[in-house]
């Protein structure tokens, strides 16, 4: 059976959403997106064979609409999802699920009140380099795992994005945009997360963009752009994670994960494949293994499709808004800790998701 689906938020990211969702997954199908620029939308959806471009209330008013993907900026994640609930409608919104925590749980309420369900990004995690890593950890390849490093360093993205203004606003800077990606990788793989610590700057107060169409802009950076963090794992594993728009250059992993048998080199979260590569106890060098599962390729919406199946069978869906408020409440945590000296217990948790069974056929989540 086939969920209706609606985009709201026609901006750079509604592309492969599009693209995915009319091309890849053969249980959803888009049939109208909306944006607050309705000649945006209506460039979109005559791009990708939409029906109808249409207004945010248009969209939300119709009744065969199950799902509505939330591809707003930052600010409107919270708004948007709250009208979609309200409407009877299953939201997925883009990372992060909200600003702030008590927007996230009043998400979750809402929800829970009205029978519907929240998801969001990054769904990156149910790609194939990603359950390749979970199953390899799970099937006990590296053992216990008891510790994990994750690094997304880069200078920023006023030398390219075309409003890059948002990202150094309140809801933006490297941990808020990057570390949703992370942050969900490593609760896959390592389970939830008990406490943090952290440490946080702003090194540039000012950034001065050099793309178009705002090239020469300058912009006041009003939240921090390094972020180091420590993560304690219910498990007892111990996670470190920096999240960095200061740096020019560096030679890091993305992620790396180290178990008391070997050690499991893990593939760029913010994509869908490979590499994954493992060194086990003993051995001289790390061995690649080929991936154990499929969509390799850039598969966002996977999480919106793994949604609409669990809407019709009644399971827990993968990329739920336990998990995305769970990665939030440690964003949250992290800068709380820097800025307060202190370790942060979290009062969130989140189960593990279930990894995907293997050998699925191309545009299906379930067996």
């Amino acid at each position: 059976m086939t969920t209706k689906v609606g985009i709201i938020g026609c901006g750079n990211i509604s592309g492969i959403y599009l693209k995915n969702g009319q091309e890849t997954f053969e249980n959803i199908e888009i049939v109208a997106c909306a944006d607050l620029l309705l000649d945006r939308a209506q460039a979109q959806a005559e791009k990708y064979g939409v029906a109808r471009a249409c207004t945010t209330e248009e969209l939300l008013a119709d009744s065969e609409i199950q799902i509505v993907i939330n591809l707003t900026t930052p600010q409107g994640h919270f708004p948007v999802a709250m009208q979609a609930i309200k409407a009877g409608k299953s939201v997925h919104n883009e990372k992060p699920l909200a600003l702030t925590r008590d927007q996230g749980k009043r998400l979750l309420a809402a929800a829970k009140e009205h029978g519907v369900r929240v998801g969001g990004a990054p769904d990156t995690f149910l790609g194939g380099g990603h359950q390749t890593c979970r199953k390899l950890i799970d099937d006990g390849w590296i053992g216990e795992p008891i510790a994990a490093t994750a690094f997304m360093t880069c200078h920023g993205h006023e030398s390219w994005h075309p409003s890059p203004v948002f990202y150094y606003e309140i809801g933006g800077g490297p941990m808020f945009d990057m570390g949703p990606y992370y942050l969900t990788a490593l609760v896959n793989m390592m389970g939830p997360v008990r406490r943090v610590s952290g440490e946080a700057r702003i090194t540039f107060p000012q950034r001065t963009i050099t793309s178009k169409p705002l090239y020469g802009t300058v912009i006041d950076v009003e939240t921090p752009t390094h972020i180091a963090s420590t993560l304690q794992f219910e498990s007892g594993a111990i996670g470190t994670i920096i999240t960095s728009f200061d740096v020019w250059s560096a030679n890091l992993p993305r992620i790396e994960i180290y178990g008391t048998e070997g050690s499991l080199s893990v593939p760029d979260p913010n994509g869908f494949g490979g590499p994954v590569r493992v060194r086990r106890a003993g051995a001289t060098e790390w061995q690649e293994v080929p991936l154990t599962h499929g969509y390799t390729e850039n598969s966002r919406g996977i999480g919106v499709a793994d949604l609409a199946n669990a809407l019709q069978s009644g399971r827990a869906h993968r990329a739920s808004g336990e998990l995305t408020y769970h990665v939030l409440d440690i964003m949250h945590a992290t800068l709380d800790s820097a800025r307060e000296g202190r370790y942060i217990e979290l009062e969130s948790r989140c189960e593990r998701p279930a990894p995907l069974p293997m050998g699925l056929l191309h545009g299906r989540l379930d067996a």
